[in-house]
């Protein structure tokens, strides 16, 4: 069989599920939302303050929508392996790999794709809102942001996969990642603050590309390829556990 088929047929699969709409619909909801709200109250409040970053607060929400891509992942990978189905797919399509690229690709392309508007809509709607501390249009950083936000959540999925892959079970990944990240984010601060061996952590790195000017070790690009060096981490210990074990 093909890589096309079997990529059709991962596509398939992921829109079967009924859960996933809602998932990328609460990853737009929240990122959006909460990226309003806080650049309404904190970007008042902070505006004009040292350290106070324009561009970053638009994205504030990305802290609440990483959760629902985290769930993105997780479901997807995991979704295989409900009821023995594994057992079905490869016999299907004995070559292991093709099936598990082709669902990573799903969900890497649907998380991306879902991401751009996110991040456009997080930018065009909040920047406004600052006034005369607004960050424009044609700023290099800008665009900068709002694709490296969309890429950030969609290498935050990838991780998720790969290790719900190496669990065979959604619950498990998420229930390792999200409270990970969650309390990560809230606990460190934004990713202005802390340097060390914190800003190379999964979630810190991705989030350079959302600071205006990043001060770190870690740049914008930089930051992404570290965050892509955990999720290819993540996927090649899926791909370990997917092609040892017996179904």
């Amino acid at each position: 069989m093909s890589f096309t088929a079997v990529l059709r047929s991962e596509w398939i699969k992921a829109r079967s599920l009924p859960v996933l709409s809602g998932l990328v619909a609460l990853m737009f909801a929240a990122t959006v939302g909460f990226s309003l709200t806080g650049t309404v109250s904190l970007g008042r409040h902070d505006a004009g303050k040292p350290g106070f970053d324009a561009l970053l607060i638009s994205f504030y929400g990305i802290n609440f929508g990483q959760l629902a891509a985290i769930c993105v992942g997780a479901v997807c990978a995991a979704a295989q392996f409900r009821s023995n189905g594994a057992r079905i797919w490869f016999a299907a399509v004995p070559r292991r790999g093709l099936v598990y690229s082709a669902n990573l690709l799903v969900i890497g392309a649907s998380t991306l794709l879902a991401g751009l508007p996110t991040a456009a809509l997080c930018f065009f709607v909040g920047q406004p809102l600052l006034g005369a501390q607004r960050v424009r249009a044609d700023d290099p950083a800008a665009w900068r942001a709002i694709i490296g936000c969309a890429l950030y959540l969609a290498l935050i999925a990838l991780f998720a996969a790969g290790l719900a892959t190496v669990f065979r079970n959604a619950m498990a990944a998420m229930g390792i990642l999200v409270p990970a990240v969650l309390l990560l984010s809230f606990t460190l601060g934004d990713v202005t603050h802390g340097g060390g061996l914190i800003q190379f952590l999964l979630d810190r790195a991705g989030r350079q590309a959302l600071v205006h000017d990043p001060s770190g070790t870690l740049g914008p690009w930089t930051g992404l390829v570290v965050t892509g060096i955990w999720a290819a981490a993540a996927m090649w210990a899926g791909w370990e556990s997917l092609r040892r074990r017996d179904f």
